[in-house]
């Protein structure tokens, strides 16, 4: 793929312009682009997002951002549902985009739509009436509880903007729009940037709500950009139809879309959970691990978030060239998808093997914090270009409408091998956190392996969606 840098820039130029294009055909280069650059900066957006809210709500002290902590750990589930839904809505939509029926990807996002209220209505009930009870399983102390009630009942009963977030936005991203994805977000965050401090500390006749003025600051950016999505979703949509009697339940095509939705939900929550035992085991070793690993790894996260974008391109462009006809040019799409992120992955790999300590020092003083992370650091990168090829045949696979596939595979290495192992190599055999980090490395080789494997089979060309 090669190109002069002004060709570059009239190419950077289009994709931020989101103007309709045809990914079922011409270069496959340019295509890839076209998608990526937009669903990079969307990553970005979602990112600053979650650091904004811990900036602000960090000046309340400590008891305040233990409830934002305990709080987030509850929504994840809400991130799951809303994860898998929006794998069911890409699947499903980029489908219809590839077979140039815009009238049924329009109705497709619709329903994803209305099934994304469905699901949230019992999740709204939870935060109204049981904030309290969910902050006391998790184990708030009294004055957490106090400080933090609100907040959480606040966010959870709102949940259904977070999921019509994802949704709404996986539409637009699997019909070729990535940009609009991008300026919702953009929206949302710049209204959560603004109204944060005034909310949360006051300003003139602006009561001072402390931690609760966080809750109403992020819902009321998410809940603005929501509209935004309805609007052009509704009233000025480029790539589908979409009419307001489509929000008529369609029973076949909700059960359809909750079929490929259940994987999803299941991928998410597999791999969270995973992760959360994984600093259990870390946590055996003290909290100044614990403090090099959450470093090095929100580090790691960020310096993912261009292969994830790269992975979010694999799948719409998977789900369009099928619907298409052209599986073969799915195929060589995944390929030159996977050669890309292998090359941003090993630079981002060279970069923190080579300067771990040098970035754990921009972010804390502390010598055993610093000698910590930067272990994880070393260790991690040497999987890192396989973590991110992994996940482009993963999306791909999910793009293709197959999500019961990368779910199994989760399945069997997060749960069935890497707890384990984990807990063997950093207790059994004294490797400590290092022993966590390697197994961590291994788990990045076993799932590319196995998801290149299965999607080499090829299997998931003749899928139906």
């Amino acid at each position: 793929m090669k190109y002069s840098f002004s060709t570059f820039i009239r190419i950077l130029k289009t994709s931020l312009n989101g103007s309709v294009q045809d990914y079922t055909n011409g270069k496959v280069s340019r295509g890839i682009v076209l998608l990526a650059i937009p669903m990079i900066l969307e990553m970005l957006m979602e990112s600053v997002f979650a650091m904004v809210d811990i900036i602000f709500v960090s000046k309340l002290g400590a008891d305040s951002v233990t409830a934002v902590g305990l709080t987030e750990s509850v929504m994840t589930l809400v991130y799951a549902v809303g994860v898998g839904l929006s794998m069911a809505t890409s699947a499903v939509v980029s489908r219809r985009i590839g077979e140039k029926n815009s009238r049924q990807a329009g109705l497709t996002a619709a329903q994803s739509v209305l099934l994304g209220l469905i699901v949230s209505i019992p999740i709204m009930f939870v935060g109204l009436f049981f904030s309290k009870d969910i902050l006391l399983l998790m184990g708030a102390s009294p004055s957490v509880l106090s400080a933090g009630h609100t907040y959480t009942s606040i966010v959870l009963s709102s949940n259904g903007i977070i999921i019509l977030l994802f949704v709404i936005n996986s539409a637009f991203r699997s019909a070729g729009d990535a940009v609009v994805a991008m300026r919702v977000l953009l929206i949302a965050n710049a209204i959560n940037i603004v109204l944060d401090p005034l909310l949360i500390f006051g300003l003139g006749p602006i009561p001072a709500m402390g931690i609760t003025g966080a809750a109403v600051a992020t819902t009321i950016g998410r809940g603005v950009a929501v509209l935004y999505q309805l609007k052009l979703l509704f009233f000025n949509n480029k790539r589908f139809e979409t009419v307001i009697s489509d929000f008529i339940p369609n029973f076949k095509l909700l059960l359809q879309l909750l079929k490929i939705s259940a994987g999803g939900v299941f991928q998410y929550i597999i791999s969270t959970f995973s992760w959360i035992i994984l600093v259990r085991i870390i946590s055996k070793f003290g909290s100044v691990a614990v403090a090099g690993y959450t470093i090095g790894i929100r580090v790691v996260l960020f310096l993912m978030l261009p292969a994830w974008g790269l992975s979010n391109a694999a799948g719409t462009l998977t789900g369009q060239n099928l619907g298409a006809g052209k599986p073969e040019r799915a195929e060589r799409t995944i390929f030159i998808i996977s050669g890309l992120t292998a090359i941003y992955m090993f630079i981002c790999a060279s970069v923190l093997f080579f300067g771990s300590e040098h970035i754990m020092q921009l972010f804390v003083n502390e010598t055993d914090v610093i000698a910590h992370g930067s272990n994880a650091l070393e260790i991690i990168s040497v999987g890192l270009v396989f973590f991110g090829l992994g996940g482009v045949s993963m999306q791909a696979l999910n793009g293709a409408g197959d999500t019961f596939t990368p779910t199994l595979i989760n399945f069997i290495v997060f749960w069935i091998i890497e707890i384990p192992l984990a807990y063997f190599l950093a207790i059994e055999l004294d490797m400590r956190d290092k022993g966590v980090y390697w197994t961590i490395v291994m788990m990045d080789v076993l799932i590319a392996v196995l998801a290149f494997i299965l999607f080499r089979r090829g299997k998931w060309k003749l899928r139906k969606v």
